[in-house]
């Protein structure tokens, strides 16, 4: 059995006075942006305001999309950029930033190389939402791609000697002529100034923030949250105050799939649709295409009315999603040997939730669903016992605006004028996924414009 791994974040006394470029902010992007810049033999530091390293990256759980991908072809999937491109494009209204959008669709493959390259290897693969082929890259062993990714990526920061402060506050950004040097930092309640060639952003979005949240999107008001506590948009205001650009606030995303019967709200990942499970209402009545985009799902779930909706699915989909391990822990589940039995536990019409079974393992069976007009995610029937349901309810997920860069992770300001010194990668951008984003599309923004950061960067110092 592997040797457990344990992070340990930097004394604060080893601070130094200067280094080649900060990095803020902990999940995905901030440690390939790190890792990466490293490599190119720059000094980065990672600097981060919470006690807990990760960021929103530890609560993704599906995996991470790419197309083009060796994976794919070892798993009989041939995909091309143009289609993840369209699909991406069609999931996001049109709204997406088509610059962004085409350098993301192009560089996901080798995101998923460079990766392996580091040991870190996502070599299984599932379907999301909005997409035609399976391209959402997990590792062999199934476990959520977030914790995952975040330890094997703290694993390569560890090696690196690269320096990660955590209890780090950033307050202010600071420029020195038009080029930002320096960042004010808050440390148990004292201020000091850091000193840099270059600055990277990689705060994520506001979605732990009800009073942007509010202010951009009022009908959100009163909705849980799957955000960790520190996504409170602190990079929009570093940046904001410099006159960065910000786009697309109000496109917020709300994920179909969150149990919140309990104090916390736990996401439901998409990989259990996307291995087979179906969502019924509280009949017991199959009512979705459950691998819409997540905008379409939701509006569905709220039209029932009905406080939300059931994920039905059995041990042969619970197999192929470990995480539901960790659900049925903490009391999520609701088990049934049979799906009379399920139903008598739920209160559902036990016909109902038979015949919606059976249908859907029909459609199964002839690649066709009449009923909902789903066409991905049909490899598995519910039909190996013990069978099982999670209630879900929508709630806010994701920020698809923030700030504006261009496809060099060069922040912009309000006259689409580069910001010398200052980069940003992650959700902390606005733009990428229009008015909806993709499942998989998260940890693949973290990977490859992290990556893309940490170059752009070596490249404006050298």
């Amino acid at each position: 059995m592997a040797e457990k791994f344990t992070f340990t974040p930097t004394d604060i006394s080893a601070l130094k006075d200067h280094y080649d470029v900060i990095v803020i902010g902990s999940g995905g992007a901030g440690l390939t942006a790190a890792i990466q810049a490293h490599e190119l033999g720059l000094k980065p530091v990672i600097l981060e305001k919470m006690d807990k390293i990760g960021g929103n990256t530890t609560r993704a759980s599906s995996g991470m999309n790419a197309a083009e991908t060796l994976v794919q072809l070892k798993h009989g999937v041939v995909d091309s950029f143009e289609d993840f491109y369209a699909e991406t494009y069609k999931g996001g209204g049109e709204k997406n930033n088509t610059e962004l959008l085409k350098f993301f669709a192009e560089h996901g493959a080798l995101a998923i190389d460079w990766l392996a390259d580091h040991d870190i290897h996502l070599d299984d693969i599932t379907i999301t939402g909005g997409m035609s082929v399976m391209r959402t890259h997990r590792p062999s062993s199934l476990a959520p791609i977030g914790g995952f990714l975040v330890t094997e990526l703290l694993k390569q920061v560890a090696k690196a000697g690269i320096p990660l402060f955590t209890g780090v506050k950033v307050t202010e950004l600071v420029k020195d002529g038009d080029k930002v040097d320096a960042v004010k930092l808050e440390i148990d309640g004292k201020t000091s100034d850091l000193k840099a060639d270059a600055v990277i952003l990689a705060t994520g979005g506001f979605g732990a923030n009800q009073d942007l949240l509010t202010k951009f999107r009022p009908g959100l008001k009163g909705y849980k949250t799957t955000n960790q506590p520190g996504a409170t948009g602190d990079g929009i205001n570093l940046a904001h105050a410099l006159g960065a650009k910000l786009v697309d606030m109000d496109q917020v995303q709300v994920h179909p799939t969150v149990q919140q019967d309990t104090p916390h709200a736990y996401l439901i990942g998409e990989a259990v649709r996307g291995e087979g499970a179906i969502l019924v209402n509280k009949h017991g009545d199959r009512f979705t295409n459950e691998l819409d985009t997540r905008k379409n799902v939701t509006a569905t779930i709220d039209g029932l009315n009905e406080g939300g909706a059931y994920l039905i699915f059995d041990q042969g989909i619970r197999d192929r999603v470990k995480a539901v391990e960790f659900y049925d822990h903490i009391g999520l589940v609701t088990t049934g040997q049979t799906t009379d039995e399920l139903a008598d536990q739920l209160g559902f019409d036990k016909s109902a939730l038979s015949n919606a079974v059976s249908t859907w393992n029909k459609a199964v069976a002839d690649k066709n669903d009449a009923e909902c007009g789903r066409t991905t995610g049909m490899d598995r029937d519910i039909a190996h016992a013990p069978f099982f349901a999670i209630h879900i309810a929508p709630a806010v997920h994701y920020t698809m605006g923030c700030i504006a860069i261009n496809h060099n992770t060069q922040v912009l300001d309000e006259n689409d004028n580069v910001i010398i010194g200052l980069f940003a990668a992650g959700e902390i951008v606005g733009g990428l996924h229009g008015n909806n984003r993709i499942g998989g599309n998260s940890i693949a923004e973290t990977v490859i414009f992290g990556r893309q950061a940490g170059q752009q960067v070596y490249k404006y110092l050298k």
